[in-house]
């Protein structure tokens, strides 16, 4: 990979910030749009603009056309069985959010829904509302000290009142990689059979190669724009026979078949959960992300950005006084860290001024904070335009930050 000339086809990383070049290191967050993703865009509304579905002139075609050729590419991008199985959502809260609604169908007083100490809260906090809703118990899978699940508690979670299990395949907060495989294949094999396995794959889909099938996931949520697409778009992966059978998440445009006073009926799945108007731009851009991905080579990204993460944690290491917050063996794309007694927040703002952008504070995971006993961690997180020198200089910049944070 020649990171230099992949560089150039992100116009934002030559952007001087404080007037000191941008080191971005803030993907887990959002990643950067390279040129064909916004080319993509502005071409969609300067040349086929027109809502997709039902519309017999010729840029409706066009736009619906291009619009599910999208569903297609996601559909092999995660291996998915049938292009019906993807369904196109605002992002992994709504996909998480769809399933806490849909699947509240399902749940009855004295059911169970297990997820970790480790989770975004977009993978609690709507769990917690079906609890609320249904009168049923959420139940947390504790983490070790250096990040991973607690596996040895796995097996007192898991009882005949279990209905699902929402689980992130990495940590957004400590960029620590569950290994979720074995948990759902294990659940499997010890024939839970009812139980709705799902996985939060925000931070998963930029650096894992993903197989919902070898997963053996139910369900798969994930961003467009945690991996070069536009913000506003995402996926949910939920097999075919349970999509059919599943409630409406919304009402509206697009999700019916027929509409009467009487009674309403609703459409096939995916559209049955994809009301109203769709963000059809935002659907191209993401076609053209996983083409721009694939040019490169997954493959490649993934050893790129695994020497970038070993080698970051190894200058940090040097760094007196700082510590890595969740040093499990396995990581993708983000380190979270401290210096001292020094707050998060002062960290971030001292490398903002030298052009460095970082994340601070809780990263919507507080109780992984609160199992730290920190207000939040610093965090730096990776992408495949992220280079050595781009290391070098956030490294150069903290190695300067520390005497004034004393």
């Amino acid at each position: 990979m020649d990171i230099k000339q992949i560089k150039k086809d992100f116009p934002i990383l030559d952007i001087k910030v404080n007037n000191k070049p941008l080191i971005y290191l803030d993907n887990a967050a959002t990643t950067q749009k390279p040129l064909p993703v916004i080319e993509a865009i502005s071409e969609y509304y300067q040349k086929y603009n027109a809502n997709v579905h039902r519309g017999v002139h010729t840029l409706s075609q066009i736009a619906t056309d291009k619009f599910e050729q999208v569903r297609e590419q996601i559909r092999k991008f995660i291996n998915a069985e049938h292009s019906s199985e993807i369904v196109y959502t605002r992002g992994t809260t709504e996909s998480l959010n769809l399933l806490a609604s849909s699947l509240s169908h399902y749940l009855r007083e004295g059911d169970e829904i297990i997820v970790s100490e480790s989770e975004h809260h977009s993978n609690i906090v709507p769990w917690q509302m079906a609890c609320e809703r249904t009168k049923t118990k959420l139940r947390v899978l504790p983490i070790n000290d250096d990040g991973t699940y607690d596996i040895s508690k796995l097996d007192s979670l898991l009882n005949e009142n279990t209905k699902i299990v929402s689980l992130a395949q990495v940590s957004n907060s400590l960029g620590v990689i569950h290994d979720i495989k074995n948990i759902f294949h294990y659940i499997r094999e010890i024939k839970h059979d009812n139980i709705f396995l799902i996985a939060d794959g925000a931070q998963g889909i930029p650096h894992l190669k993903v197989d919902v099938q070898d997963l053996s996931c139910d369900f798969y949520c994930f961003s467009a724009h945690k991996i070069y697409a536009p913000m506003g778009i995402g996926v949910l992966y939920g097999r075919k026979e349970l999509l059919e059978e599943m409630y409406p998440y919304q009402g509206g445009g697009e999700m019916i078949k027929e509409v009467s006073f009487e009674k309403t009926t609703y459409n096939i799945a995916p559209y049955r959960f994809e009301a109203g108007t769709p963000s059809v731009s935002d659907v191209i851009g993401f076609g053209k992300a996983l083409e721009y991905i694939e040019q490169i080579g997954f493959d490649n990204i993934i050893a790129h950005e695994d020497k970038i993460m070993q080698y970051t944690i190894e200058q940090l290491e040097r760094i007196e006084g700082l510590k890595i917050i969740g040093n499990a063996e396995h990581k993708a794309g983000a380190i979270s860290f401290l210096i001292g007694n020094s707050h998060p927040f002062d960290v971030g703002t001292l490398l903002d001024q030298l052009g460095v952008a970082i994340r601070t504070g809780h990263h919507c995971a507080q109780p992984v904070m609160q199992h730290y006993n920190i207000p939040g961690t610093a965090r730096a997180s990776f992408a495949l335009y992220t280079d050595f020198e781009d290391i070098d200089i956030f490294i150069k910049s903290l190695n300067r930050i520390v005497p004034m944070l004393q």
